[in-house]
């Protein structure tokens, strides 16, 4: 059944039942006791079971399964199935990760009669690789997937944060790896992140909106619609911040907004980056991370009209480049050294590396932000590489193509 099995059954079915046929197809093929599906919640720190078939004693809450220190936290981590005995002596529990482009959606779990050998490994990875495309097809026709992912409940300003954000908070691609991670504040503050592939480049944005709660909320509404109007007309950076300037002095009232623009070209590897007023960036090469310091231009809605000067960042294939916002430095946080955290992420995934900063940056706080802390991590594999494997997300390299654009270059 695996790929195109899964994919016929769920359509045939109605969106919020569609996890339940693939895990009751899997169940009546393999023999299983149980098969589930589990979607990773807005955090990336829980996971939560929805989809199932048949049924076994797991020994863990209904709703919410933590997932610091548990096999589905190693499955996440390394992208790799896992098998072990259940311990009671029955059934083998398999674990595989439904992913798609690095975006960690959730783990399709299994309780089998007897140890799978490779060709019931092949199949049920397929199928978790099919439930991927499954879920991304079907959120957009029901809340079943964002109740999945809410753990805790939503303030107004909350939920219009997290519209905000990008459907997928990763993605690979052959070139590079790009993950965005958001914790709000007690009160929401404004942030959001947002990335866009095109054809020759990958573009990037951190922004945040002064004040809290729902003010602030509608300030990024207003800002993230201006920079994504101008995006997709095919502005420029330049034209895209100048937009979203005039866009908060319009009708943002008193409010303005921080931000980072960063457009990577995909055929060169030359960048153009804007700042306006926002906290500077932060590069890892060979394992030493620095602050890049560029040239800094007011905020969006600040003063009167004024231009955005381009300039270009100093990226080099293997370099992990940081964007953030001043969430994560605020002073309840202040006895985290960030570049010391970050430097020591340096053998994770992007999306491992957002998640223990983001984690981190809680566990100082004592689980109460003053600020929402945002971070987007990429990671720039360089344009010698333009295809990916898509099994093991691993880059093929071709012959690499010279870079630059002849921009003013910062660090």
């Amino acid at each position: 059944m695996a790929l195109a099995g899964a994919l016929e059954a769920a359509e045939a079915a109605p969106p919020v039942e569609s996890l339940d046929v693939v895990a009751r197809m899997l169940k009546e093929r393999l023999g299983a006791a149980s098969v589930s599906f589990l979607i990773t919640d807005f955090t990336g720190g829980s996971v939560v079971r929805l989809g199932a078939a048949g049924s076994v004693e797991t020994s863990e809450p209904a709703q919410r399964i933590l997932l610091r220190g548990t096999l589905y936290d190693d499955v996440i981590r390394t992208q790799q199935s896992a098998v072990e005995d259940s311990g009671r002596g029955t059934y083998t529990r398999v674990v595989a990760p439904v992913t798609n482009r690095g975006d960690a959606i959730g783990l399709l779990e299994l309780f089998l009669p007897a140890a799978p050998d490779a060709e019931v490994m092949r199949e049920i990875g397929e199928t978790a690789h099919a439930l991927a495309y499954i879920v991304i097809a079907n959120r957009s026709f029901t809340d079943v997937y964002q109740w999945g992912r809410r753990t805790t409940p939503l303030s107004l300003a909350a939920e219009i944060q997290h519209r905000l954000l990008p459907a997928s908070l990763a993605c690979e691609a052959a070139q590079f790896a790009v993950v965005g991670a958001l914790e709000p504040a007690d009160l929401v503050a404004g942030d959001t992140f947002d990335y866009v592939i095109d054809r020759d480049s990958v573009q990037l944005s951190v922004t945040d909106a002064m004040g809290h709660d729902v003010d602030a909320a509608l300030l990024a509404t207003l800002v993230l619609g201006a920079l994504r109007r101008a995006r997709r007309a095919g502005a420029g950076l330049d034209e895209q911040a100048r937009q979203a300037d005039q866009a908060v002095r319009d009708h943002g009232g008193q409010g303005y907004v921080t931000g980072q623009l960063l457009r990577i070209s995909l055929l060169d590897g030359g960048t153009e980056f804007i700042n306006a007023g926002h906290p500077w960036p932060l590069r890892m090469r060979d394992g030493q991370v620095r602050e890049i310091a560029p040239e800094v231009d007011l905020p969006f809605g600040l003063q009167a009209p004024h231009a955005y000067r381009m300039q270009s960042l100093d990226l080099r294939p293997g370099d992990r480049l940081v964007m953030l916002t001043d969430g994560m430095l605020e002073r309840n946080v202040a006895s985290l050294d960030l570049m010391d955290l970050i430097a020591g992420t340096r053998a994770l995934h992007p999306r491992e590396a957002a998640r223990t900063l983001i984690g981190a940056i809680i566990d100082a706080a004592s689980g109460h932000l003053k600020d929402d802390a945002t971070v987007m991590c990429l990671d720039w594999h360089g344009t010698g590489h333009s295809q990916r494997d898509a099994r093991t997300g691993a880059d093929l390299t071709d012959a690499s193509r010279p870079s630059g654009t002849g921009l003013p270059t910062a660090g």
